[in-house]
């Protein structure tokens, strides 16, 4: 054995030890506020004088305390150090975890993701289904403004084909943005397309074809199942902690069983689980792929909606052989409606570009005019700030409020970004029944079928936390837990 893999090893034994470690101390505090010992406002002891008392590294405490505030057990208050929150204790245990199968599926889930979304995304329903948020969230009017003054300067230009890649000024904000999430992207790769679910098929269509294996992470949003229905792919999917990501010795057991082309993943706060993979597990996770030559497509549609300090990095930000394809739009962040979004290309884009070409030519001209003007500005990070608090705030109105309404035995996510739940019910409880009679009361939720190529998560189902919790619909998410009771 060489001293560079020798010290290699020796490298990645310390950095799962100090992931053990980290979490083992997690759960020491964790035992200690759920039997009271710690409780609601009580006072943590300072990162510097806690590390000295477990001998372990500032890091290691820093970890472990974040890790706590993202499940809602500590709060941080200014100039003051860290809180037992008055939630401590309060929330729901957290999903399991599936078991592993990596059986190469045909799917079949568009007829009946048709069926059901075509009612849950009815705007006369309580909007726990659809993963959009209220409109007041978004900055509508600001957006309108720069509309009208951009189709004005614009001219016949505005109505006219625009260059396939995009417009010049949105590709320039798009590099300078990338620039923040620890990204240099060269002009050549990028490319704007019509919405994140446009950047994710023009990529899966560069890198299969009809009959190829293509890995998701399991449970996985029901869109990728449908792109990879609608392309003919079978579909292998590998078990994902709800708290940390997938399993990377899943991952590789997959890869030599099934021989995929392309991995599918959502590691920046997951839909439907939330969770985000830590760094070090990123840059091991595009390592592997890479050695067994399998390309990965990146959606990384919520990773502005960070809960923590800083944004997370992209897979895309650890790639060295250009086979990370990362995908991202501005709808969850700013306007759902102008369905722009952009994808990086790594070494495929030229193919990427040319399937553009052939399928849509173009995005719309003053949609893209009018989000480079905006994300210009500082307006557009005020914006995100505020978006992101209030989607934490509401997440963690619903986190609570399932634990306290739900029956017993129900477990939840801990999300940390974004604004989706996901709730387990018990084995036994069947979520396509509780969508039925939700509906029947003007309640819309996903059940937890489309999330899987099997029946894995038949009494799962995804909860939408973009509206406040208040009047009508905490009236609603009442009579959904009574319906869950009545199962």
């Amino acid at each position: 054995m060489t001293t560079v893999t020798s010290t290699v090893i020796r490298r990645g034994r310390a950095r799962r030890r100090d992931r053990v470690l980290y979490q083992r101390l997690a759960d020491e505090l964790v035992g200690l506020i759920e039997t009271r010992t710690l409780r609601a406002g009580d006072r943590l002891p300072s990162v510097r004088t806690y590390s000295r008392q477990k001998r372990v590294s500032l890091a290691t405490v820093l970890r472990a305390y974040q890790l706590l505030e993202d499940r809602g057990y500590l709060e941080v208050r200014p100039q003051s150090g860290h809180y037992v929150s008055a939630a401590g204790g309060q929330l729901a245990p957290s999903p399991s975890v599936p078991r592993a199968s990596f059986a190469k599926e045909e799917v079949r889930v568009a007829d009946l993701a048709w069926e059901l979304l075509a009612r849950v995304n009815d705007k006369g329903l309580a909007p726990f289904g659809i993963a959009t948020a209220a409109p007041e969230h978004y900055p509508a009017g600001r957006l309108s403004r720069i509309l009208a003054r951009v189709t004005r300067e614009a001219g016949a230009a505005g109505v006219a084909y625009g260059p396939p890649v995009g417009h010049e000024a949105l590709l320039h904000q798009l590099g300078r943005r990338a620039v923040a999430a620890g990204l240099a992207l060269g002009p050549d790769e990028l490319l704007v397309t019509n919405g994140c679910t446009e950047a994710i098929q023009l990529a899966l269509r560069a890198l299969t074809r009809a009959g190829d294996v293509l890995l998701v992470e399991s449970p996985s949003y029901y869109g990728f199942l449908e792109t990879a229905e609608s392309l003919g792919l079978r579909v292998a999917e590998v078990p994902t902690d709800p708290e940390t990501g997938v399993s990377l010795e899943h991952l590789e057991a997959a890869i030599r069983r099934t021989r995929p082309r392309a991995f599918l993943t959502n590691p920046n706060f997951h839909n439907p689980l939330g969770f985000v993979v830590a760094d070090d597990r990123k840059r091991e996770l595009v390592a592997l792929l890479a050695r067994h030559g399998v390309a990965v497509v990146e959606d990384d549609l919520y990773g502005d909606l960070h809960f923590g300090d800083t944004r997370p990095a992209p897979l895309k930000a650890f790639d060295q052989t250009g086979d990370v394809v990362l995908c991202s739009s501005f709808s969850k962040t700013v306007a759902p409606g102008y369905r722009v979004g952009w994808l990086a290309g790594g070494r495929h884009a030229q193919r990427i570009r040319k399937l553009k070409l052939a399928t849509s030519i173009h995005t719309n001209t003053l949609a893209q005019l009018t989000l480079a003007e905006y994300v210009s500005g500082g307006g557009a990070e005020h914006h995100l700030r505020r978006l992101r608090q209030a989607f934490r705030a509401q997440v963690a109105d619903y986190s609570l409020a399932v634990a306290r309404l739900f029956p017993e035995g129900t477990r939840v996510s801990r999300p940390r970004g974004g604004h989706l739940l996901w709730v387990e019910l018990a084995r036994g409880k069947d979520t396509m029944e509780l969508s039925r009679r939700a509906l029947a009361r003007r309640i819309g939720i996903v059940p937890g079928r489309l999330f899987s190529t099997g029946d894995t998560y038949g009494h799962c189902f995804r909860l939408n936390c973009g509206f406040p919790l208040r009047g009508d619909r905490e009236e609603a998410l009442e009579t959904l837990a009574g319906l869950a009771g009545d199962l």
